[in-house]
C-alpha cells in the first residue's frame, strides 16, 4: 500500500487528525505529508502513505498555492481567528484612516521575492528544542530567528470598502489574496505584517490552499470520499513522481539499483530524451524502484531505494 492521498481538509481537524484518520481507513501503515495546515484552513492535503513516506524529500519543497482572507484593523495573538474573542486588538475606526488601494497594493510589493520571515509565534518552530506555541501559551518570551522565504505570485483578487469609512468595521476591512510560496511560508507572518506595515493591525481570516506541487485542490477527495474509497484512492507512485524522467532498468539494472548501487546506460532500456536533476529508476514491469540523480559519466546514483 504504498502513495498518496489527495485530501481536500475541511476546517477544524488539524493535520494530525487528518493523518490519524487516514491510517484507520487504511489500517494502520505508515502515513505522512508534505506540509500542515493549521485547524482553521482549508484545502489540499497530501499524505504520503508507506513508502512514499520516503520520498518527503522530494515533494516538502514544492510551492504552495493559496486563497487567503486578510482581515485589516484587527489583531490577534495567533495572525489568525482563532483567538479572535480572547485577544483581539481593534483599531477603532475614529482613530484611522483606513488605506487606499494604491496603499495595500504599495504594501504588498515588499513581500514578493525573497526576504526574511519571522515565523508565528504559535507556531511548531522549535526554541531549544520546545515548540514555540508552548512558549506561547504560557506568555512566555518567543524569540524566533527569520527565516529565508520566497513568494513567486502575489495578488489582490478583491476587497470590502478600503479607502473609506464605516461605521461597519466587519465589513470595511478585507482583503483578498492569491499567493504562490515556496516551502516554509507562514500566510498568517504575512497577514501580521500587512497589518503592521499598514499601521492598522490585521490577521488571516480564512485560508484555502488550492496547490501543492503539481496537485491542485480539485483532485483532492473529502474525509467522506477518503473512507469510502479507502486503498483505491491511492495516488502511485509514478503519478507522484511524474515530473521525474523515467528509466527503465534491465533485471541487472535492477539488481544493482535494488542494493544502492550506481547503475549506468547499459542498465537500462528506456532513456528519457532530457534527463532532470532527479530520475526515477523502474523495474521492468514500470514500477518504481528508486529515485536517483545523474552522476558523472552517464551514471545514476539511486538517492532512495523503495524495495
Amino acid at each position: 500500500m504504498n502513495g498518496a492521498l489527495l485530501v481536500d481538509k475541511p476546517p477544524g481537524p488539524t493535520s494530525h487528525d487528518v493523518v490519524a484518520f487516514a491510517r484507520r481507513v487504511l489500517d494502520g501503515p505508515r502515513i505522512g505529508h508534505t506540509g500542515t495546515l493549521d485547524p482553521l484552513a482549508t484545502g489540499l492535503l497530501v499524505l504520503l502513505v508507506g513508502q512514499a513516506t520516503r520520498l518527503a524529500q522530494f515533494l516538502v519543497a514544492d510551492d504552495k498555492e493559496y486563497l487567503a482572507d486578510v482581515r485589516l484593523g484587527v489583531a490577534t495573538r495567533t495572525y489568525d481567528a482563532a483567538s479572535l474573542d480572547e485577544t483581539a486588538v481593534r483599531v477603532p475606526m475614529a482613530d484611522a484612516r483606513w488605506p487606499m488601494d494604491a496603499e495595500v497594493e504599495a504594501v504588498l510589493a515588499r513581500f514578493r521575492g525573497s526576504f526574511l520571515q519571522i515565523p508565528p509565534p504559535f507556531s511548531a518552530k522549535k526554541i531549544a528544542s520546545v515548540p514555540a506555541y508552548e512558549k506561547a501559551r504560557k506568555n512566555q518570551p518567543v524569540d524566533l530567528k527569520p527565516v529565508p522565504v520566497t513568494v513567486r505570485e502575489l495578488e489582490v483578487l478583491g476587497t470590502s470598502a478600503i479607502g473609506h469609512r464605516s461605521s461597519d468595521l466587519d465589513a470595511a476591512t478585507l482583503v483578498r489574496l492569491r499567493i504562490v510560496a515556496s516551502s516554509g511560508f507562514y500566510v498568517r507572518s504575512l497577514a501580521h505584517d500587512i497589518g503592521q506595515a499598514l499601521g492598522c493591525g490585521a490577521h488571516l481570516e480564512a485560508l484555502r490552499r488550492t496547490r501543492a506541487g503539481r496537485f491542485r485542490v480539485e483532485d483532492g477527495l473529502t474525509l467522506d470520499r477518503v473512507e469510502a474509497q479507502g486503498a483505491g484512492a491511492l495516488v502511485s507512485l509514478n503519478a507522484l513522481l511524474a515530473d521525474m524522467p523515467p528509466f527503465v532498468l534491465t533485471d541487472e539494472g535492477l539488481r544493482r539499483a535494488s542494493h544502492g548501487n550506481d547503475v549506468g546506460p547499459s542498465h537500462t532500456t528506456s532513456v528519457p530524451s532530457s534527463p532532470g536533476a532527479r530520475v526515477r529508476l523502474l523495474d521492468p514491469a514500470g514500477e518504481v524502484v528508486a529515485v536517483a540523480e545523474p552522476r558523472v559519466g552517464g551514471l545514476l546514483h539511486p538517492l532512495v531505494v523503495l524495495r
